[in-house]
């Protein structure tokens, strides 16, 4: 598959936006693609059942530092996205970044310069980035 860089795919986005070029209906397109992502993993374990959920309370030792947290945690998932599962993931995922996109071209946003940002606060923040 040929590479895809931000700008060309920002651009892609653009030309298709027709019917979502109000910023209200991209916005309320943007939510419903994050739940269609939800739903997508919520059926891959309670329908198909190729991931299981196994959800407990983190531990940790009281004495781990912050940075060492990461090694105490886990994701709660079993299991592997089957093919089909896979392939509704990535068609929901990348429905949202098409809503992303979208949004970015509606506000005149470099969506490579936000994600550059967004990795340069991740450098320099890295693990306190997101609390």
């Amino acid at each position: 598959m040929e590479h895809l860089d931000c700008i060309s795919f920002q651009e892609a986005v653009s030309r298709c936006l027709v019917r979502h070029k109000s910023i209200l209906d991209c916005t309320s397109k943007l939510d419903e693609a994050s739940a269609r992502v939800n739903r997508a993993i919520a059926k891959a374990v309670t329908t198909c059942g190729c991931l299981k959920i196994s959800a407990s309370r983190q531990t940790f030792p009281s004495c781990a530092s912050y940075s060492e947290l990461r090694n105490y945690t886990t994701s709660h998932l079993e299991g592997a996205l089957c093919p089909d599962c896979r392939d509704v993931l990535e068609t929901e995922i990348g429905r949202t970044l098409f809503y992303v996109a979208a949004l970015c071209d509606l506000l005149d946003l470099d969506m490579e310069e936000v994600i550059q940002q967004e990795q340069g606060r991740l450098s320099t923040l890295g693990i306190f980035n997101l609390t």
